[in-house]
């Protein structure tokens, strides 16, 4: 069966500058890419969606009735819409403004001004969520990998989730924070864990610190995801034993790569 390709899918564009909308369309041509509606504000995106439902949703961060933090969860509250795929194009850098689209769960944040590069990039990792493959592992069948899941962030529970799920790893258990997810480890077996750096009660490095104290934990995988920027806070994390670090958004590539990693 042919994979699809990136010329294959189908996208809606939320951008309102009209001068942007056309970099958007010229870039999206070069790469061949022609089933794309363009509108101009989160209100009309959510009306185009009730009418067809796109392969991905490529949005401006500022719209003129909200932003795309917004928008995404609005439309993470709505059950036909949870697993849209959703890429963010912004020159916003600020992290307290891009950090809960990041929980929020996104193909991908693409920087303003973009190039074709950057865009053809962003469609790939949306590929690997409309058409998702199962991970291979030498050593390991992946539907009998038994995983914790622990973040403060339900919508990045959800999304983590669903990534791991696309691979084909099934046996995921959830935890709300730290703690949460320590009471999930002791009282269970697991053979992966992937964790978010910033919750509450106890974060991602105490975690760490609690399950490597563990007989049962000092040689768990321990794969922490996260939007931290700090340079001496992760490598505080990587002392305490974290076997990788993941950047947000949590892109299936760049996981997939990690797990054949750590799971080696």
């Amino acid at each position: 069966m042919a994979r699809l390709a990136v010329s294959d899918l189908s996208l809606l564009v939320v951008e309102p500058s009209a001068i942007q909308q056309k970099i958007f369309l010229q870039h999206l041509r070069d790469a061949k890419v022609h089933q794309v509606e363009v509108v101009g504000s989160g209100a009309e995106a959510l009306a185009e969606l009730n009418r067809h439902l796109p392969d991905l949703l490529i949005s401006s961060y500022y719209l003129p009735d909200m932003t795309a933090v917004e928008l995404v969860h609005q439309l993470r509250q709505e059950t036909r819409f949870q697993n849209l795929p959703f890429m963010l194009v912004s020159s916003e850098t600020r992290f307290s403004m891009l950090d809960p689209i990041r929980q929020a769960g996104v193909v991908a944040i693409l920087p303003k001004p973009f190039t074709a590069d950057d865009i053809v990039r962003g469609l790939k990792a949306g590929l690997h969520y409309v058409e998702p493959d199962e991970l291979q592992l030498d050593s390991w069948d992946v539907k009998t990998l038994r995983v914790l899941v622990v973040d403060d962030s339900a919508l990045a529970r959800r999304h983590i989730s669903r990534v791991l799920g696309d691979m084909g790893i099934s046996q995921i258990t959830t935890a709300e924070n730290g703690r949460d997810g320590v009471a999930k480890f002791a009282a269970g077996t697991f053979d992966l864990v992937v964790t978010d750096y910033n919750m509450p009660e106890m974060d991602g490095q105490e975690l760490v610190t609690a399950i490597r104290q563990r007989e049962d934990g000092a040689y768990v995988p321990i794969l922490m995801v996260t939007s931290e920027q700090n340079s001496t806070r992760l490598d505080m994390v990587a002392q305490a034993g974290v076997s990788a670090l993941c950047d947000k958004p949590f892109e299936p590539d760049s996981v997939r790569q990690l797990l054949r990693s750590v799971l080696g």
